[in-house]
């Protein structure tokens, strides 16, 4: 797995442990997590898969504060070109 789904994973893994954050933004999480462990599809396609689900989860007016920023900052991982 590349270097960027290692850190984007971590900051997500926080994500989930946080008591703060709803239980469908967990849920969309820990899909995003199992997408990227999917062997069959390309890092790309992955990226852009999570991007999507990412971008839809910001809208959600249910997210705390903070956990916007997060995922704010997971988009922007996923976003570079390292």
């Amino acid at each position: 797995m590349e270097q960027k789904f290692t850190n984007a994973m971590e900051l997500m893994s926080e994500i989930e442990e946080d008591l703060t954050v709803p239980k469908n933004i967990k849920l969309k999480i820990k899909e995003i997590k199992n997408y990227f462990e999917d062997e069959s599809s390309l890092i790309e396609v992955k990226a852009n898969k999570a991007m999507e689900i990412l971008d839809n989860i910001s809208d959600d007016t249910n997210i705390p504060s903070h956990t916007r920023a997060q995922i704010w900052s997971i988009m922007s991982v996923l976003e570079s070109n390292e």
